[in-house]
């Protein structure tokens, strides 16, 4: 989703809607996902009672970051049954499951009412989202770079990461309008529930607008599609390639759900800001998110790859504890949107660079189940945890600034995986001959 594409993209009015069609759909995966993170104080409280706030807060990030462990089984299956029979059939699949999966955390009721079935339920439905999510990513960016234009792959893949950022913009707008209009009390009880709901309302709209999507010419061209078994043993063979990627996408997962999933809560529990403060610094974070990304995927097309990815893990590395520092030592609204905002520059410049990085450094006919696989260990490893992780240094050490140390250790991992992946002379640049 988004505004229409500049017309430096040299893009045609169809090629636009296309774009608009397939992140459309990334958007509705990413808005069900991000909501129960946006949402786990009240979620604790409604499946996760426990006399022991710190308690129940980490089971709920703990279900949360299950989710993510189901990524790496859907990116291997999903991402395999993609690269066989097409990328529009494959994005079709991932959004019922993930609305299958929203649904149930929908309407299941509280563990006041059905006990220790409540959690389990609960649990189930993340697991779906994972699943589904595993491959959602890389379905929507390959399919991104098969129908870009010649020299702007990088802005166009980009896009898929600039409608999860629409996502959170809306997810934390509904947050705000229920914070305004119910009590703390009354979310709580249900209406932590109501964006859940809209979530479930638009999906029928969303698969009338994916089953429109035309397969990409690149995949029809292709005389040779592997079964399962070849994709399967392509990705064993490749395995060194895997955990680089896996390494390369570290720094993005784990610098996103730091300053989106996590924020709200970070500011509430750990600042003692508002709630409506968080969630306003976090529609700031998305919009600034939503700007960059394309602006740095465009800017890759030009400079290359490996330059931006090096520039923005060092900056990281250097700076990220310090302004986490500086923002706890007297926490205030303008201080946290400060940090929020660098820290959302930082992740975005990185990214707009990463994926389409990612895209092309795969083998071409597993492209889907190898970018898939990759991002997915990565946000299972790294990024689906950090809430958890973030949660866990804070009542560790004391140090409410440990989650910088956190980010900088995963912009350590993509600084190695970039010299790494770029240290060989045949990965191709994406305008002329090869990288870095």
């Amino acid at each position: 989703m988004g505004p229409a594409l500049p017309a430096n993209a040299n893009a045609s009015p169809s090629r636009v809607a296309t774009v608009l069609r397939v992140t459309g759909g990334n958007f509705m995966e990413m808005f069900d996902f991000f909501l129960f993170g946006f949402y786990a104080t009240q979620i604790s409280k409604a499946f996760f009672p426990s006399g022991n706030e710190f308690a129940s807060l980490m089971l709920t990030f703990m279900t949360f970051g299950a989710g993510f462990l189901m990524r790496p089984l859907g990116a291997i299956f999903l991402g395999a049954y993609v690269d066989r029979v097409g990328r529009r059939k494959g994005l079709i699949v991932t959004l019922a499951l993930m609305a299958l999966g929203t649904l149930l955390i929908a309407c299941v009721p509280g563990y006041a009412t059905i006990g220790l079935a409540a959690p389990f339920l609960v649990l189930i439905g993340r697991l779906l989202q994972g699943f589904s999510a595993g491959v959602e990513l890389g379905g929507v960016s390959v399919y991104l770079s098969e129908m870009a234009t010649p020299g702007n792959k990088g802005f166009y893949v980009a896009w898929q990461s600039a409608s999860q950022q629409v996502a959170i913009i809306v997810a934390a707008a509904l947050g705000y309008w229920l914070n305004v209009t119910f009590t703390t009390a009354e979310i709580g009880d249900f209406y932590w529930r109501v964006p859940f709901f809209v979530g479930c309302l638009i999906v029928p709209v969303l698969f009338v607008i994916r089953r429109s999507l035309q397969e990409t010419e690149e995949f029809m061209a292709r005389k040779h599609r592997p079964d399962a078994r070849e994709i399967f043993r392509s990705m064993v063979a490749n395995w060194g390639l895997v955990v680089a990627g896996m390494m390369l996408v570290s720094m993005t997962t784990v610098s996103f759900y730091l300053i989106t999933v996590y924020t709200p809560t970070f500011g509430k529990s750990v600042l003692h800001l508002s709630t409506t403060d968080a969630l306003i610094v976090t529609l700031f974070v998305a919009a600034s998110n939503f700007f960059w990304l394309p602006v740095m995927g465009a800017l890759s097309d030009r400079v290359g790859r490996k330059p931006l990815l090096i520039l923005f893990t060092v900056l990281t590395i250097f700076t990220a504890y310090p302004a986490l520092k500086w923002l706890v030592a007297a926490p205030s609204f303008a201080r946290m949107l400060e940090v929020e905002l660098w820290l959302s520059f930082l992740y975005a410049s990185y990214n707009g660079a990463m994926v389409v990085a990612l895209t092309e450094v795969m083998p071409v006919s597993v492209r889907t189940a190898g970018f898939s696989l990759a991002y997915s260990l990565a946000t299972a490893v790294f990024g689906g945890f950090t809430p958890a992780i973030a949660t866990g240094l804070i009542e560790m050490t004391g140090d409410k600034g440990a989650p910088g140390l956190w980010m900088t250790g995963a912009a350590v991992c993509g600084l190695i995986a970039t010299l790494v992946l770029y240290r060989s002379k045949g990965i191709a640049s994406p305008s002329y001959g090869v990288a870095g």
